[in-house]
C-alpha cells in the first residue's frame, strides 16, 4: 500500500520541486538586475560613458540582458531587461524589467548615451 502512494505522489513532489527551481530562478534573476541597474545608474550619475554603464551593467545582469540608458540634466535612468527562462531548456522564458534612477553628481556629463 505504502508503494501505491508513493508512486501517486511523487509526480506531485516533483512538480512541487520544479516550480520551487523556477521560482529560485527567476527571484535570483531579478535581483542581478535590480543590482545592476543600481550600479548602472551609479556610474552614470558620476558622469561615466553610457559604453562604460553598458559594460558594467552587462556583467552584473543575467546573460542576453538588454540595458537602456536615459537622462536629463539632473538625473540619469537605467533600465534592464532581460527573458529568462526558469526551467532550463524548456521554452518558456519570463520577462524581467528592473529599473532605478540616480541624481547627477556635480559635474558629471549630461550625455545619457
Amino acid at each position: 500500500m505504502v508503494t501505491a502512494e508513493t508512486a501517486v505522489v511523487l509526480p506531485v513532489l516533483l512538480l512541487v520541486l520544479a516550480g520551487a527551481v523556477a521560482a529560485v530562478t527567476v527571484v535570483g534573476a531579478q535581483l542581478r538586475c535590480v543590482d545592476a541597474a543600481r550600479e548602472g545608474a551609479r556610474a552614470a550619475a558620476r558622469g561615466e560613458p553610457a559604453a562604460t554603464v553598458s559594460r558594467l551593467v552587462g556583467e552584473l545582469a543575467p546573460a542576453g540582458a538588454a540595458t537602456r540608458v536615459t537622462g536629463d540634466a539632473e538625473e540619469v535612468r537605467v533600465t534592464v531587461a532581460v527573458r529568462v527562462p526558469p526551467l532550463g531548456p524548456f521554452p518558456v522564458a519570463v520577462p524581467l524589467t528592473a529599473a532605478a534612477v540616480a541624481v547627477r553628481e556635480p559635474g558629471s556629463a549630461e550625455d545619457p548615451g
